[in-house]
């Protein structure tokens, strides 16, 4: 990989991340459905640095110094990860040719992330199976990698060609 195309892999990642902390806001201040708290994936990172991967539940869990930092350094590194996944699929032509059904599947392709990994970490079950109300958590989920998936197209398509006029 060329530096521009890991600069542009950037800019997606972040871009698309800011576009997801976005809908988290509207979330939050419009449904009134709180966000993932990323104190706790930083305690969750934190705590696996210390061998301990699973949890009854992480809020239980003791709070780790740095938590805070630590999970929205892991948030935004994610989201550049993630903006890999259209690149490998499509080769760099994803750049500023991004369409809406490779971000969204992308976005949804995501959600395994969370479902599979970080939920059943945090003692929330599979796929939120063991919280207050599992199908709120999917849906607060599946919405939330959407607009991911969407960011990925808007930093795809608006941000990289006004940053890369010419190359």
């Amino acid at each position: 990989m060329d530096a521009l195309l890991v600069t542009k892999t950037l800019i997606a990642g972040i871009g698309a991340t800011l576009v997801m902390d976005t809908w988290s806001q509207f979330q939050k201040r419009i449904l009134k459905i709180p966000p993932l708290n990323y104190a706790l994936v930083g305690r969750w990172m934190l705590w696996c640095l210390k061998g301990k991967f699973v949890h009854h539940t992480i809020m239980t869990t003791p709070r780790v110094w740095g938590e805070i930092v630590s999970g929205w350094v892991f948030h935004y590194l994610t989201g550049i990860l993630f903006a890999c996944i259209p690149l490998a699929i499509s080769g760099k032509d994803w750049f500023g040719q991004a369409p809406l059904l490779a971000g969204t599947v992308t976005g949804i392709l995501t959600m395994m992330a969370p479902f599979f990994i970080l939920q059943p970490a945090f003692g929330f079950g599979l796929a939120a199976s063991r919280t207050p109300r599992p199908w709120l958590a999917r849906l607060m989920t599946f919405l939330t990698h959407l607009s991911f998936g969407i960011g990925l197209c808007i930093a795809s398509q608006l941000l990289i060609p006004l940053l890369f006029e010419n190359s």
